[in-house]
C-alpha cells in the first residue's frame, strides 16, 4: 500500500478542486440601467430617473425637474422591459444558471408608500422569474439597487426619515411573499457602502435617496459632485437601511426559511502606496471604513470598535443607535456575502502623488497596473488577494462576486461582428483569480459579470462605456434601434461555463 505524504494528499485534493460543480455562473444587472419604460404599467419616478449623462471627464447632472427637451438616459436604457424574453434567451445560451437583477421599489409602490402594491409591476417581474427558469435560470434579485422611488426623496429625505424603514420592509415582504416560490437567493441593498466612499451628495443620493432641500428645490442642473451632503445625516440614514435591511433579512426567514438573503458592497481594495508605516495606516483605515464597516454591521451584526472612535473624533452624535436597534441588528445578520469587484487603489499620505480615478472612488496610481479608458486600474491578482481577506474576516460564510467587468468603447466592424479581445483579456486573469481562491479554501459559491448586456453607466450615464457580451445598438444622443448582437465575449463566456471555469482560452 503506497502511504501518502501530507504534500502529496493536499496536491491531489487541489487537483480535484477547482470550481464546484454547483458553482453559479451567470450575470448582473440593474432595474434602472436596463429596464427603460420608466413610466409604463404604473410605475413611478425613481432617483435614475432625474439624471442626466455625462462622460469620463463630465460628471452626471441632476434636474430636479423633469424636462421633456433633456435626454435621460434611464427612461428608455435599453429596453429589457420589452426585450426580457430574448435576452434572457441570449442569457441562457451562454449556459447562465443565475440571473442577478434588481425589482424596481417604484414598479411595486409607485411613490413608495403606497397603501397597496401595483398590480402591474409585480406581474412583469413573474413574466421575468417564470422566464428565467424556462432556461433553467436562478434569479438572484436585488431589493434596492439605487431605485429609491423619488417621493422617498422629496417628501422623507431619503433613509434619514426612520419612517422609511418600515416602508421599505413592507415593500422587501411584498416582494417575498409573492415571489416565495420563484426567487431563493435575495440582496438587499446594493453596495450599501456607498455612502461611504467619499463621494458626498453622489452616494447620499444613490444610496440612501437625500438630498439637501435646497438642492431637491433647484431650479437649474446640478453636477452631481456639487450635491450637498451631511455627514451627521448620512450616518443617521446609513444606519436606518442597516435596520430595514436586518428586519427584511428577518421577515424574508419566516416567510420562506429556505431563502438565502445577502448584502452587497462596493469593494475597492486597497493597497499602501509605500511602506511608509504611516502610508500602511492610511491604507488600512481606509479599507475599515469604505470596505469593512458595513460589511461587519451586516455580517457579524454590530458596529465595530474602530466607528466608534471614528464618530467620537467626527463629532457624530450616536444617540440615533438604541439598544433595540442594536438587538435587530444582532438578529439580521445576513447568510452570505457579495461584493462588486472591479480595481485596486494605492493610498498615501503624499499629497504630491499622481492619482487616479476610478467608480466613486479617487486613489493614488499603482506603477505595477495598467488601467482601462476611464482610469480604472485593471489587478486580477487583488480579486483573489480580496477573497482571502473577506474569508479570513467573515469564516464559514458563503462569498459570492456579484459584480466584475470592463467598461470599454467597442467597434462595430463592417460585418457586425465586434473584436472584444480586451473584455476577453481582463475576465480570464479574474477569473483564474477565483479558482485559486478556492483552491485556497475560501468558499465561494458564484459570479455574476457586470453588464452583460450593454446598458446605462450608473456613474456616467453612458452607453458608450460598454460592458456587455451582449451589443446594444443604443448610443449616448439618444439613437438606435435597440438591436441585440453577439460579440467574441460572447462565445468565450459561454466556453468558460460550458467548462466550469478550466477552459479559459
Amino acid at each position: 500500500m503506497k502511504k501518502y505524504c501530507i504534500i502529496d494528499v493536499y496536491e491531489m485534493e487541489v487537483i480535484k478542486m477547482g470550481f464546484p460543480k454547483d458553482f453559479l455562473w451567470g450575470g448582473a444587472v440593474a432595474a434602472n440601467q436596463c429596464e427603460g419604460a420608466y413610466l409604463e404599467d404604473g410605475k413611478g419616478l425613481c432617483v435614475p430617473d432625474m439624471l442626466l449623462g455625462g462622460d469620463v471627464n463630465t460628471p452626471r447632472t441632476f434636474l430636479p425637474k423633469t424636462d421633456p427637451t433633456a435626454f435621460y438616459p434611464s427612461h428608455e436604457a435599453i429596453d429589457f422591459y420589452h426585450h426580457y424574453k430574448e435576452d434572457i434567451a441570449m442569457f441562457a445560451e451562454m449556459g447562465w444558471n443565475v440571473f442577478r437583477l434588481s425589482i424596481n421599489w417604484g414598479r411595486i409602490f409607485p411613490n413608495g408608500d403606497d397603501e397597496e402594491p401595483n398590480e402591474a409591476g409585480l406581474a412583469f417581474y413573474d413574466k421575468v422569474f417564470d422566464e428565467c427558469h424556462k432556461h433553467g435560470m436562478e434569479p438572484l434579485v436585488t431589493l434596492c439597487h439605487y431605485e429609491i422611488p423619488w417621493n422617498i426623496v422629496t417628501k422623507y429625505n431619503g433613509f434619514s426619515d426612520r419612517r422609511v424603514i418600515d416602508l421599505f420592509v413592507k415593500y422587501a415582504t411584498t416582494c417575498f411573499e409573492r415571489y416565495k416560490d420563484k426567487v431563493k437567493y435575495w440582496l438587499t441593498f446594493n453596495e450599501i457602502n456607498i455612502a461611504c466612499m467619499g463621494e458626498g451628495g453622489i452616494g447620499n443620493l444613490y444610496g440612501l435617496g437625500m438630498m439637501e432641500p435646497e438642492d431637491v428645490q433647484a431650479d437649474h442642473r446640478i453636477p452631481l459632485t456639487e450635491l450637498k451632503s451631511n455627514n451627521q445625516k448620512m450616518f443617521e440614514a446609513l444606519h436606518n437601511e442597516f435596520v430595514a435591511s436586518a428586519l427584511t433579512v428577518k421577515a424574508g426567514h419566516k416567510i420562506n426559511p429556505n431563502f438565502m438573503i445577502g448584502n452587497m458592497i462596493a469593494h475597492t481594495t486597497v493597497y499602501p502606496l509605500t511602506p511608509n508605516p504611516k502610508d500602511v495606516l492610511a491604507a488600512f483605515d481606509e479599507d475599515n471604513f469604505k470596505n469593512n464597516f458595513c460589511g461587519d454591521v451586516q455580517v457579524r451584526g454590530e458596529y465595530p470598535s474602530y466607528m466608534w472612535r471614528y464618530f467620537k473624533e467626527h463629532g457624530i452624535d450616536t444617540s440615533f443607535i438604541s439598544d433595540e436597534d442594536k438587538k435587530i441588528l444582532k438578529e439580521g445578520t445576513v447568510d452570505f456575502y457579495t461584493f462588486s469587484y472591479y480595481q485596486s487603489n494605492c493610498i498615501t499620505v503624499d499629497k504630491d502623488a499622481q492619482m487616479t480615478q476610478g467608480n466613486m472612488t479617487v486613489g493614488a496610481k499603482n506603477p505595477y497596473l495598467e488601467a482601462s479608458d476611464w482610469g480604472w486600474q485593471i489587478d486580477p491578482d487583488g480579486l483573489r488577494y480580496t477573497l482571502k481577506l473577506l474569508n479570513g474576516r467573515y469564516p464559514h460564510t458563503p462569498l459570492m462576486i456579484v459584480e466584475n467587468g470592463l467598461g470599454a468603447f467597442d467597434k462595430v466592424e463592417e460585418d457586425g461582428s465586434i473584436h472584444d479581445d480586451y473584455r476577453i483579456a481582463y475576465l480570464r486573469p479574474h477569473i483564474a483569480a477565483m479558482k485559486e481562491a478556492i483552491e485556497d479554501g475560501v468558499p465561494l459559491i458564484g459570479y455574476t459579470t457586470w453588464g452583460p448586456i450593454d446598458l446605462v453607466s450608473a456613474g456616467t450615464g453612458q452607453y458608450a462605456k460598454r460592458y456587455g457580451f451582449i451589443y446594444v445598438n443604443r448610443h449616448d444622443d439618444g439613437t438606435g434601434d435597440f438591436s441585440r448582437s453577439r460579440k467574441d465575449s460572447f462565445y468565450w463566456y459561454k466556453k468558460v461555463i460550458e467548462s466550469n471555469g478550466e477552459d479559459l482560452d
